[in-house]
């Protein structure tokens, strides 16, 4: 199949509701936010890619996928040329009936499903119950998700347009690897400590260290995935002081050493 043209390829997703519609992709689509009547499901071969929601992006690492539920709007940013993306976009018979289908969620991917998503590459745009083989499969493909994506990984970074905040956002973007403080941040911006913490409390409803610590651990995964950087190496260029710091702050929030998620 002949590379789609964005409009056309939104169109195509949902032209026959009882369809399956699949497309692997080399390129990198920047679509603006948007929403399908099918289930979605989007595996990240290589790199890591960032899916939006609302004000929250959610990292995507390599050999995980998102399942994105009908109607929810989104939209996938790529940040690395390398990223091979793998779309599946579900009919939504029986999903109201499974709690899996109708929630966001990013699972990593085992060997079963693996060989199953690689599978697919043979088959490109709308699939129909006419086609049975191809069809059969992908629907048993589905129908699997429940049972296999059990543990959701938590990595959220929320974001927000709030005007007060966004250039201390972008200021912690940049700064990240530095030995940042509430104390410092309120100075360099001009506003109180008490003040600068609410905002974040209000806005994000998180406080700024675990936003510091959050932003911390993406850049990591990033690194972790694209670079050929030693876990110390990438604890000190994420600002931590030492490797036992920064593997225990990893751990607590993937549940997995870092040296073990490089390998996995």
């Amino acid at each position: 199949m002949n590379i789609l043209k964005t409009s056309e390829y939104l169109s195509a997703i949902d032209l026959n509701p009882d369809s399956i519609f699949v497309l692997h992709e080399k390129i990198e689509r920047k679509l603006t936010a948007h929403s399908h009547t099918k289930g979605q499901l989007t595996y990240v071969q290589g790199g890591v890619a960032f899916i939006h929601i609302k004000n929250v992006s959610y990292i995507i690492p390599a050999r995980h996928y998102v399942w994105v539920p009908l109607g929810l709007t989104h939209y996938l940013e790529v940040r690395h040329q390398a990223t091979v993306i793998r779309n599946i976009y579900f009919y939504d018979q029986g999903d109201t009936s499974e709690p899996f289908f109708q929630q966001l969620g990013i699972y990593p991917v085992n060997n079963l499903l693996l060989e199953m998503i690689i599978f697919t590459e043979k088959w490109n745009g709308n699939i129909s119950a006419n086609n049975v083989v191809p069809f059969q499969f992908l629907s048993s493909l589905k129908n699997l998700l429940p049972q296999l994506g059990i543990k959701a990984f938590p990595i959220a970074l929320p974001t927000t347009n709030n005007e007060r905040l966004l250039p201390i956002i972008a200021f912690l973007a940049r700064h990240y690897n530095e030995q940042l403080t509430l104390e410092d941040m309120a100075k360099r911006f001009g506003m109180a400590e008490r003040t600068l913490s609410r905002l974040f409390q209000s806005v994000m409803s998180i406080s700024f260290l675990q936003y510091l610590k959050l932003l911390r651990m993406v850049r990591a995964i990033e690194m972790i995935l694209q670079t050929s950087k030693s876990t110390s190496e990438i604890a000190y260029a994420t600002g931590y002081n030492s490797l036992a710091a920064f593997s225990k702050a990893f751990f607590q929030l993937t549940n997995i050493r870092p040296s073990d998620f490089g390998k996995r």
